[in-house]
């Protein structure tokens, strides 16, 4: 199609990229509404319940207010580092779902080191929040975008880790050959297909999913981990001299992550938008109507991980720096480093167990 009509092409291109954009500010919108019920409802509060029935219209009233507040820059602060701090997270966080499979077809781009990519925009992320610390030129911010760093490199390892032990097993980066992979009862739990002689293998995935779960807690910040913008050490963070919508796009671009991490939970060990068992039964509805219920379905993957998100942050108390750094690098590593080996292993020496070579 691209040499055929590049204008076709590059519209279609525009379209999608849009519609994702669009599908993901709105759901943000309405999960940080159930982001704020549910700590309001464990600490039995009534949380948002004013603008719009029920307050589901708070998230779009507080959206309104930080546009139309007074951009306020610190007089000794880097003017354009400091505003363009918050536009790379943005941009970072919202090009991380460009190779996000959301159901058979749909997926901005569909390559085939879908993984990778990921690892490479996690890694730049980092930068947005240093830049936003250091450009304050206020010594609270810039302590908190350094906790920030190291918090997320921390992490990263352990979570590059489990994500190795994925690629081992599925043999592939593509993201939606890893999802088709996944079809079948219960994800195929033992292992991609390999049936009962996997089962211990799939021992071994089951904590591997927990520790990137507690591990995307601290790559995005949330709490238990939410040391960067400790209120009672830091003031707020490394956002803490930021207000209107370089603010706005700070918190955008977090929230955004944290339901990147939802999706990614749900497509590298839940089975992306497969709901658990086969779903033959659907081959003969049209692929339009099959592709938007699997996306229900995936969304609601989405929604129940961010539910398991909420809850960590209403009733875990936070962690201090140094059992935070403990857990990372001398619980995690470990283990997931450990995982890798024994997944590499078998990968090699299964053929040799069950009489395939």
């Amino acid at each position: 199609m691209p040499a055929q009509s590049p204008w076709l092409w590059f519209g279609l291109a525009v379209g999608q990229i849009a519609l994702v954009l669009i599908w993901v500010l709105l759901s943000l919108a309405f999960l940080l509404w159930g982001d704020r019920k549910i700590w309001a409802g464990v600490q039995m509060r009534k949380g948002p319940n004013v603008v719009g029935p029920f307050g589901l219209f708070q998230s779009f009233a507080d959206f309104l207010k930080f546009v139309l507040k007074e951009i306020v820059i610190p007089a000794g602060a880097d003017k354009f580092v400091f505003l363009l701090a918050p536009l790379i997270s943005f941009i970072l966080a919202f090009g991380a779902w460009a190779v996000v499979p959301l159901a058979p077809g749909w997926v901005v781009a569909d390559i085939n080191v879908g993984i990778l990519y990921l690892f490479a925009i996690s890694s730049l992320g980092v930068y947005g929040i240093i830049m936003g610390g250091w450009a304050s030129n206020s010594k609270y911010p810039f302590l908190g975008s350094l906790r920030s760093a190291a918090q997320m490199v921390s992490y990263e390892v352990s979570i590059g880790f489990v994500i190795i032990t994925v690629i081992l097993l599925s043999g592939t980066m593509h993201l939606s050959q890893l999802v088709d992979q996944q079809k079948g009862w219960i994800w195929n739990w033992y292992v991609f297909g390999g049936g009962l002689k996997n089962l211990p293998l799939a021992l071994v995935m089951i904590p591997m999913a927990v520790i990137f779960f507690i591990s995307a807690l601290a790559e995005t910040n949330r709490p238990p981990f939410d040391l960067p913008e400790a209120e009672s050490e830091l003031v707020a963070g490394y956002q803490v001299e930021y207000s209107s919508t370089p603010y706005l796009l700070f918190m955008i671009g977090e929230y955004s992550n944290i339901v990147l991490m939802c999706a990614m939970i749900a497509v590298l060990f839940f089975g992306g938008w497969n709901p658990g068992f086969p779903t033959d039964f659907m081959a003969s509805w049209s692929p339009t109507l099959q592709s938007f219920l699997l996306f229900l379905v995936f969304f609601a993957k989405i929604i129940f991980f961010f539910f398991l998100f909420a809850m960590a942050k209403a009733i875990v108390p936070r962690y201090r720096y140094d059992q935070l750094m403990r857990l990372g690098w001398k619980v995690f590593l470990p283990i997931t480093g450990i995982a890798v080996v024994l997944v590499g292993g078998y990968r090699v020496f299964s053929p040799l167990l069950w009489g395939q070579g």
